[in-house]
């Protein structure tokens, strides 16, 4: 039960840190900082997050991001300067709830937190392109609503049950997947149908 409390943590962190990683980091922090949650041993490593210099920099990044998040294809924007931001993120934070590895272990463990990250933020990424294309922009700020209250929720369950977050963060990533997919499988249908528009007539 141990590792998978571990296992769920660790997932956890990789998955959210793909949809916001400011917000995850922020909010982890402060929990630390302030013992909202006492950290386990196995989980020590994660007592970095309190750090102030952290939280500071979490918080002010994630107060620029709450804004940007909400502006009709400046969202877009974000994301694609984030696309290696959160991957990164997310290793960094699974990483250091798993604890001390052996380094071949580690690599693949960071291999696949950044897997796990790069999905959700091309799921996030994706699902918001097709919002900016609606004609009202009210749909912006209720997804970006939507996916901070996700974050909080995940970080919750992280704390409260930590390996039914494991099972629940793996299915959380499966459908991420799918989304990704049938998203670029729009873009692609999209790109090949405007090439065709501009093809000239044949005599």
């Amino acid at each position: 039960m141990e590792i998978l409390d571990q296992l769920g943590v660790a997932l956890g962190f990789a998955t959210l840190a793909g949809i916001n990683l400011y917000l995850t980091t922020f909010v982890a922090g402060l929990a630390i900082r302030f013992d909202w949650l006492a950290l386990a041993s196995k989980h020590e490593q994660l007592e970095v997050l309190g750090d102030p210099w952290i939280i500071g920099t979490a918080g002010l990044l994630f107060f620029v991001e709450f804004f940007a998040d909400k502006i009709p294809w400046v969202d877009s924007t974000w994301d694609v300067l984030h696309t290696a931001i959160r991957p990164i993120g997310g290793i960094l934070l699974a990483l250091a709830a798993l604890g001390q590895l052996d380094p071949t272990v580690s690599v693949v463990a960071g291999l696949l937190a950044g897997g796990t990250s790069l999905t959700t933020h091309l799921a996030k990424a994706g699902g918001r392109l097709f919002v900016n294309m609606s004609p009202e922009p009210v749909s912006n700020t209720v997804a970006s609503v939507a996916e901070d209250g996700l974050v909080l929720g995940g970080l919750s369950m992280m704390a409260l049950a930590p390996a039914v977050s494991f099972f629940v963060f793996f299915l959380a990533v499966i459908l991420a997947g799918w989304v990704v997919w049938k998203t670029f499988g729009l873009i692609k249908k999209a790109w090949q149908k405007f090439r065709r528009k501009g093809e000239p007539i044949q005599a």
